[in-house]
């Protein structure tokens, strides 16, 4: 019983963390700090041109 607690637990813990590194990663992308080589699929490379070009101040 107490190890199907910890099991459950790890497990729980984990999936925290995987969705922690899914917002992150998916921020440094949108920033342009990595890239995944994707960038002509998921159109970021272009949202990213955009802000730059509009040069808010």
């Amino acid at each position: 019983m107490i190890r199907n607690v910890l099991t459950n637990i790890f497990s729980s813990i984990q999936l925290l963390f995987a969705g922690l590194w899914l917002v992150v990663r998916i921020i440094l992308e949108y920033f342009g700090f990595i890239s995944d080589g994707n960038d002509r699929t998921t159109g970021i490379k272009d949202l990213r041109e955009d802000y730059k070009k509009a040069n808010y101040k």
